[in-house]
């Protein structure tokens, strides 16, 4: 299964650097030297990592053959991704691939039906879960505080929404 873990942003320096925003918990791991990412859409095909650091809470990569700024340049929007077993999971439990929640069937916590994610969206502060039901897509914050469970094994996601996330007449008089 191919697994998104960054997308590339602008070139730094003049040395073939650049910046990624990391779409994996485990920056340490899949950006470490020696690791092998691919680009999508295809482009310069297998990138290997030769060096990453944190520099003004940004995360900065080299990869070898990528040896200029022009070079880096071109790689600006691209996804770089990794091959995963699609029964693999990520190291903390608390965490999940985006290809494990979408299908699952999402319930509030009184066991009101509501859809199935449809996609999970990446935001810089936040991650989202866009979930298809019968009254039009919802946008749920990927948070445990209004996600509280997700059983893979039975292929359910709970939700505990505030008022107005679900039903926008549901806002409360506050």
């Amino acid at each position: 299964m191919e697994v998104v873990v960054g997308v590339v942003g602008r070139a730094h320096g003049i040395h073939g650097e650049v910046s990624v925003q990391p779409r994996t918990d485990e920056p340490e791991v899949r950006f470490a030297g020696g690791a092998v990412l691919r680009a999508a859409p295809p482009g310069p095909g297998r990138l290997i990592v030769r060096a990453a650091r944190r520099h003004g809470g940004r995360l900065l990569v080299a990869f070898d053959d990528i040896v200029d700024r022009g070079q880096a340049e071109r790689l600006r929007g691209v996804r770089l991704v990794v091959d995963v077993p699609v029964d693999a999971r990520p190291a903390d439990p608390e965490e999940f691939y985006d290809h494990q929640l979408v299908g699952l069937t999402v319930r509030t916590t009184t066991g009101r039906p509501i859809g199935t994610v449809a996609e999970v969206r990446h935001l810089p502060a936040q991650d989202l879960l866009v979930v298809a039901g019968d009254h039009g897509p919802h946008l749920v914050p990927f948070v445990a505080a209004i996600v509280p469970a997700v059983d893979l094994a039975s292929g359910t996601l709970t939700v505990d929404p505030p008022p107005g996330l679900l039903d926008p007449e549901d806002r409360g008089s506050g």
